[in-house]
């Protein structure tokens, strides 16, 4: 049996019995918002082992036999307010597969089922799953642990006017016509940690990018998207000549309806996407490299357990500002790295110390609670540490070869930092003290050999906001910020003082629209702007903006901002009781504590 890392989160203990493999036979049922059917199992057992235990919440076992529907003992422990139910089934001998037969919770917490008029055609309904961090056992019945790799095959039969797409090669793209609807069936060959297991079912169009690389959307949303994503073969290009060959055969993107609650999931070979990356400049691709990164820090290489989520995300991170910087140059890339680090430091100012170590503690909760800034940006930063001391080509050897070392496998922070002293450091005690890699892992704050990351483009615009917070008209900025990009307008807005003028506030939207701006990202930070100051005139724009997509990373800081106003804790519960039933689980599960 493989050493799997203790994982804190999962009911399973892979050195008895492990999964290996799923197969899926399901059947979606919109009226009801339930997937039912049945999850094969493959086991990999120890000698002597007695049983195999399984991760489940909110699922309804309906019986579990052997592959020739012999009846299995079950039963289903107390549930666990963090991990759900184990369910236990004994294992006479000689048995290596396991049939769970269930159906899911109509308010299973990775299911998202979605009205037509909650879509962008608004003709269809949909479907789509959401499993990170252990929100899989919600649909699977299975080993819900990143340390425990398993491929999958599926089968899903579907309404016959819609079409389901997952995370895996699709074996037969336009469906098979079945009695009540239409069969997608589906295989993925890698193994890979349960989360990244994912459906999504809908009124879903397809266009071709590349030779191993397109897009999926809504018909209504497709010719935007394919438009905004157009440079997608290029950076599939870029981030094999940095970290290697791609693994995983095609890359594709499928856009999602906008209550997506993430701006972008890393399945494998089809990333789940926001449509509030489409700002119609390809300002916002970013998102697409990082994610992209992912099938290679996170996908071929995982954490082993949720305390070790960084080496998922702050690899990912570093990746991901070395591919923009090969596609659109260094300046672009170090103003993505700027504000990055800005908003690392405002998190590090309001997490308890606990929260900002890599290595977090999360015992007795929520691995959610870990996916702050610090896991991506400050483990960005330490690797932008180790290239910077050793130097990029040095680096940029050890990191192709580490993913060469640990593909497909789960690992832990102190495997990484075991890798980094034999492969990269090679002994070399003084490097090691000039890295202190021991603090940066596994004590909290941001340690003071961090690089400084620096943009002149940004430092323009910084002195142009100093500028304007010292009098000068918005007129002023109109020649300078007519060719800024979407980050010289995020780092303006971010470098306002946090009181201005009632005019000052009116000057900038009448001079540059801002309430008007289509642009996600921009419009999101000018709404905590006008929060601040109470600026009426922006207030339809955020309740629109609020109950128009579920994307967490806005939502839940513009909710704390009413929140901490006098007038504006009445408006975040009106708008919120609007809201709510547009929002994924994940996100309403975050604002739910906000606002009551």
């Amino acid at each position: 049996m493989p050493n799997v890392e203790h994982d804190i989160h999962s009911f399973a203990r892979p050195d008895v019995a492990r999964v290996t493999h799923v197969a899926l036979d399901l059947t979606a049922d919109f009226a009801a918002k339930t997937l039912s059917g049945r999850a094969t199992l493959r086991l990999q057992r120890a000698p002597g082992s007695t049983d195999v235990v399984l991760d489940t919440r909110d699922l309804t076992i309906e019986r579990v036999t052997d592959t020739k529907d012999q009846p299995l003992t079950f039963a289903l422990g107390e549930p666990d307010p963090v991990r759900g139910r184990a369910l236990a089934v004994q294992l006479p001998a000689g048995i290596a597969d396991v049939v769970v037969t269930y159906r899911t919770s109509p308010t299973a917490e990775a299911l998202q089922w979605l009205a037509p008029a909650q879509t962008a055609g608004g003709r269809h309904p949909y479907l789509f799953s959401q499993g990170q961090a252990i929100l899989t056992r919600t649909w699977i019945p299975t080993q819900d642990s990143p340390g425990i790799r398993q491929t999958y095959t599926a089968r899903v039969v579907v309404p016959r006017e819609l079409r389901a797409v997952m995370s895996a090669e699709h074996l037969t793209p336009d469906g098979t016509d079945v009695a009540g609807g239409k069969a997608f069936e589906f295989r993925l060959t890698q193994a890979v940690p349960p989360y990244l297991i994912a459906l999504a079912v809908g009124d879903i169009a397809f266009q071709s990018l590349g030779p191993r690389t397109g897009v999926f959307a809504e018909p209504s949303v497709l010719s935007a998207a394919a438009k905004e994503f157009g440079e997608l073969e290029q950076m599939v290009t870029s981030a094999e000549a940095l970290l290697g060959p791609y693994r995983w055969g095609r890359y594709d993107l499928l856009v999602l309806p906008p209550s997506f609650p993430f701006g972008g999931m890393e399945n494998p070979r089809l990333t789940f996407a926001t449509p509030t990356i489409i700002a119609g400049d390809r300002s916002l691709v970013s998102l697409v490299a990082h994610e992209l990164a992912h099938s290679w820090s996170g996908n071929l290489v995982t954490n082993a357990t949720w305390s070790d989520f960084w080496l998922n995300e702050g690899v990912t991170t570093y990746v991901e500002n070395r591919i923009m910087e090969a596609i659109y140059g260094a300046e672009r890339a170090a103003m993505l790295d700027v504000l990055e680090r800005q908003t690392l430091q405002g998190e590090l100012s309001t997490l308890p110390a606990a929260d900002t170590v890599l290595h977090i503690d999360l015992a007795g909760r929520n691995p959610d609670d870990g996916m702050t800034q610090v896991p991506y940006a400050k483990g960005s930063a330490l690797l932008r540490l180790m290239e910077q001391t050793v130097g990029r080509e040095r680096f940029d050897a050890y990191l192709r070869s580490y993913f060469d070392r640990y593909a497909f496998q789960s690992i832990t922070s102190a495997v990484f930092l075991g890798d980094v002293d034999e492969q990269l450091l090679k002994g070399d005690a003084a490097l090691a003290a000039t890295l202190r890699l021991e603090e940066w892992v596994y004590k909290p704050g941001l340690p003071d050999n961090a690089p400084v990351p620096r943009s002149e483009a940004l430092s323009t615009v910084e002195r142009q906001a100093e500028a304007f917070a010292g009098g000068s008209r918005a007129a002023t900025l109109a020649s300078a910020s007519a060719a800024w990009s979407t980050q010289e307008w995020l780092h303006f807005l971010g470098k306002l003082p946090p009181t201005l003028s009632v005019a000052q506030v009116a000057d900038l939207d009448k001079t540059f629209g801002l309430t008007a701006r289509g642009n996600s990202e921009v419009l999101f930070a000018w709404l905590r702007i006008a929060i601040t100051h109470h600026y009426r005139p922006a207030m339809p724009a955020l309740e629109r903006f609020l109950t128009s997509q579920g994307r967490r990373k806005f939502l839940r800081p513009l909710y704390e901002d009413l929140m901490a106003t006098d007038w504006g804790k009445a408006e975040a519960r009106r708008i919120y009781a609007t809201a709510r039933p547009l929002y994924h689980a994940v996100s309403a599960g975050t604002i739910d504590t906000i606002v009551k």
